[in-house]
């Protein structure tokens, strides 16, 4: 598979902190790859050493053989952002078709992609009085009108309704065909494990984890423990067997190779627990569980 991504050993600081410390990542041709990991494991700093907003280290970041801080390399490069402010006096057309003029495209090239994300009828709309959804839209078109060989995502489904973000991944899946590769990242990561090839895992400035989403599944807890409770977090992390947790509302949900044992101990130091059921366990909770072993 021809190697459309390649970082090797990248590195940055913010003062004393290391946001990157040593990562390696590669994405294919037609290849999606989900970037996962908690607020401040460094996905954000190594986004922008991808799309060339950050300095890097000799060739530690190549994007199709090439440098992303250069022009000609950020021409194969498209970047949908989780939030972009456009000028407040461009319309829908005026800002695809700059895209596709920046990209060495001709204006023609437009057209097609604004009916692909059914952008046409919005064309004389100015950006700003778009709706979320149609924003995101149309940052998709801006990417993809300069027929890039990398597409970078940061939360790009964010205000999209289910049918909306349904059309948005039978895209990119025509693009992946096509052999455009797909950096993810994104705070749904059972979306990302429905459309990832593989999956990194960052935290604290490392990878942590990688391989297919069934795979990191695997390395975890086979069960997950649900229920409201009484109990505190310190409680929770105590009980045996429990090896990740995390909050969802007014929820705990318990990862657990031993949920027989787990839940014998729990009902006992909860009698009032409620909403009690037992699931199988996604990528979520071998993603915290992945993170939380690192950190130990």
């Amino acid at each position: 598979m021809e190697t459309v991504l390649e970082v090797r050993g990248a590195r940055h600081d913010y003062g004393a902190t290391k946001a990157l410390d040593g990562v390696d990542l590669d994405v294919g041709a037609g290849e999606c790859v989900a970037l996962l990991g908690p607020n401040g494991a460094g996905k954000t700093t190594l986004v922008n050493q991808i799309v060339g907003l950050l300095p890097h280290h000799g060739e530690s970041v190549r994007v199709g053989g090439g440098d992303p801080r250069i022009a000609a390399t950020r021409r194969q490069l498209g970047v949908v952002q989780q939030s972009l402010g456009f000028p407040t006096t461009l319309k829908v057309s005026e800002l695809v078709t700059g895209a596709a003029v920046r990209a060495g495209k001709p204006r023609s090239a437009a057209g097609p992609v604004m009916a692909e994300l059914d952008l046409t009828d919005l064309a004389g709309r100015r950006a700003v009085k778009l709706s979320g959804g149609q924003k995101q839209r149309l940052q998709l078109a801006m990417a993809l009108v300069g027929d890039p060989r990398l597409l970078v995502l940061d939360e790009p489904t964010a205000g999209l309704d289910v049918p909306a973000r349904k059309r948005f991944w039978q895209i990119l899946a025509e693009r992946r065909e096509r052999g455009v590769g797909v950096l993810l990242t994104t705070h749904l990561i059972e979306e990302s494990s429905a459309v990832a090839d593989r999956v990194v895992v960052l935290d604290r400035g490392r990878v942590v984890a990688q391989g297919t989403p069934d795979e990191l599944v695997a390395r975890l807890p086979d069960r997950t423990v649900i229920a409201r409770t009484g109990l505190a977090l310190e409680q929770l992390q105590a009980l045996p067997g429990v090896v990740s947790l995390r909050t969802d509302g007014d929820h705990v949900h318990l990862g657990t190779r031993t949920p027989e044992a787990l839940l014998r101990v729990l009902l006992v130091q909860d009698p009032g627990l409620t909403g009690l059921r037992v699931e199988g366990a996604g990528l979520e909770e071998a993603v915290a569980g992945l993170i939380e072993r690192g950190a130990a």
